[in-house]
């Protein structure tokens, strides 16, 4: 029986210790944020997995359940710059990319045009209730999300690395909204939904708020410390066997593929594109990677399937009659769709 080459040996070695790394910052994340955040960790780990595939999300929950502390906190633990945007509906684009201004040398008195950069540049950006502001200035954020960067006139300025969107919506007020384009939900990975809590979580939450003062956190991931987890998560293996079902989960979306189920063509306008299974895989590697595990499974696709396919499905009127929406078509489908049959 041949040897393993000793370069392979090593790497698979080094890419073990690293896993075990990795899996030990996620742990002092969580044991940080749950010194503010009662519950939710669903949420928690769905948004550190948007973080490590370098990715945005977008939390949609009723006011009060601590939508943005769950943000600051966890920029807190992020050793990066951390800036927030109230949209309001008089919210203009260079409000959040900047603007150039016109800048006189006192000594010269020439004039000269300087940007002033807006709030944007930061590591993470807190857009906070996203639905309230026209989409012209929702826009604005479209180029810094997908290419990382902001074009002022001929110019333009790349953003800081890492760069990680986190915007939060109200689902029950809609009187005065924007509701966002599909082209711009799009570009988050997650939509992610945040519940009421346990009768016991919320009395936790009861006896921890109105007792001192909030514990004051400890930063654990540095921008260099960030880019090294995302290229573990990188580094997990995702099989043919995982290729073929994340297709046909994301093909059974659609209503004119022959593999979508009866119930799709009857409720469904339009289905999920290739992005989302770029990330249901993605997102199936970061759960992996933060349970130490080399490799995807299918089940880590069905845990990421509801917040990536949530938004990526449109469901008809008769869909909405018969009041049935996006998630528990996602559930049905998870149901529906078989594993590839083994070879």
């Amino acid at each position: 029986m041949p040897m393993a080459e000793p370069q392979i040996v090593e790497s698979r070695q080094q890419f073990a210790e690293d896993l075990a790394r990795f899996q030990e910052t996620h742990r002092q994340m969580l044991a940080e944020l749950g010194k503010v955040i009662i519950g939710q960790r669903e949420v928690i780990d769905q948004m550190l997995a948007a973080l490590f595939c370098n990715a945005h999300c977008l939390l949609v929950g009723v006011p009060g359940l601590a939508k943005t502390m769950i943000v600051r906190s966890l920029s807190e633990v992020l050793q990066l710059s951390f800036k927030r945007i109230q949209f309001t509906p008089d919210l203009m684009p260079s409000d959040i990319t900047g603007t150039n201004v016109i800048d006189e040398d006192p000594e010269s008195g020439r004039r000269d045009f300087k940007f002033l950069p807006g709030p944007v540049f930061a590591n993470v950006l807190l857009a906070d209730e996203i639905n309230r502001t026209p989409p012209k200035t929702q826009a604005a954020l479209l180029e810094a999300m997908q290419e990382r960067q902001v074009s002022i006139g001929n110019q333009t300025y790349p953003l800081p690395s890492p760069f990680f969107v986190i915007a939060t919506q109200n689902p029950i007020e809609q009187e005065g909204t924007y509701p966002l384009p599909e082209a711009q939900q799009d570009r988050f990975m997650f939509n992610i939904h945040v519940d009421y809590p346990s009768p016991e979580e919320e009395t936790e939450i009861y006896r921890f708020t109105t007792h001192g003062k909030p514990a004051k956190l400890r930063a654990i991931l540095g921008a260099d410390d960030i880019a090294r987890v995302q290229d573990v998560v990188d580094r997990i293996v995702v099989s043919d066997y995982v290729l073929e079902y994340v297709t046909a989960l994301v093909r059974a979306t659609r209503p004119k593929t022959p593999e979508a189920p009866k119930f799709v063509k009857e409720y469904v306008d339009w289905g999920a594109g290739p992005r989302a299974g770029q990330y249901l895989i993605k997102g199936g590697k970061a759960i992996a990677a933060m349970e130490g595990r080399v490799n995807v499974s299918c089940e880590d696709v069905r845990r990421v399937a509801v917040p990536v396919l949530r938004h990526r499905i449109g469901t008809n009127f008769q869909a909405e009659s018969s009041g049935i929406d996006a998630v528990q078509l996602v559930e049905l489908l998870l149901k529906e769709v078989r594993e590839p049959k083994l070879t």
